[in-house]
């Protein structure tokens, strides 16, 4: 049986999502905001999200970017914006798919359905933590540690590292590694990822000057080995 996070703080569209989603045999839990949801997703990671953009506690863009730091299950919006720069926005961010409301529950079933057997077809679904060397990541908390001790990460520093630590062993180009840390435009600011791979070498590396783990690829971007 697939579970199916449902974040919607309207209760009746959620009680309707919520029936439709269990008679096509999923189990559900629910949330009704930013908080809740991490809360629920760290105690139950779900094999895929159902999320509605406006949030009492936050937009649901701030729920994206959060758990695609440990977790790739498929996210589905359901929104009212219909705007096309409103969906690229939050599709760039990590979303799979979008559902504008009013929906037909048909529909609905029918993306939820296709997005778990695209998640069913993945080898290693992401796990919260991740570890390498004396390095704990545990993504679901936003701790790392070190031999034991807390080290402290900015936002953009905890960012960059757990988007190493999801590609492991793959080159990732300055510009890919702007694009999914900083954001969309920010495709030339190269200068900015030198400063940061910089700092987290200092923050995880035996020996800054002769890293281990996060490796330059001459002219085209890094690599990470654990």
């Amino acid at each position: 049986m697939s579970t199916v996070l449902l974040v919607e703080d309207e209760p009746h569209i959620r009680r309707f999502v919520r029936l439709a989603l269990e008679g096509d045999g999923c189990e559900v839990y629910e949330a009704g905001g930013v908080r809740e949801a991490l809360r629920v997703a760290s105690a139950h990671p779900p094999d895929m999200l159902v999320l509605d953009l406006g949030l009492p506690d936050g937009d649901g863009m701030e729920l994206i970017r959060e758990l695609r730091t440990w977790s790739d299950a498929p996210i589905l919006i359901l929104s009212a914006r219909s705007m096309e720069a409103d969906k690229v926005k939050v599709l760039d961010a990590g979303a799979d798919d979008y559902l504008t409301k009013p929906f037909g529950i048909a529909e609905l079933l029918a993306r939820t359905r296709a997005l778990l057997r695209r998640r069913a077809g993945r080898k290693q679904p992401s796990e919260p933590v991740y570890c390498f060397a004396d390095i704990q990541v545990d993504r679901s908390r936003r701790i790392v540690t070190r031999a034991g001790e807390a080290v402290h990460l900015t936002p953009i520093e905890y960012r960059l590292l757990c988007h190493f630590i999801a590609h492991p062993g793959r080159v990732l180009t300055h510009r890919q590694l702007l694009r999914e840390v900083w954001g969309p435009g920010q495709g030339e600011q190269g200068h900015y990822l030198r400063v940061y791979v910089g700092r987290l070498r200092h923050k995880l590396e035996i020996d800054p000057t002769r890293p281990a783990h996060t490796l330059t690829e001459t002219g085209i971007g890094y690599r990470f080995e654990p």
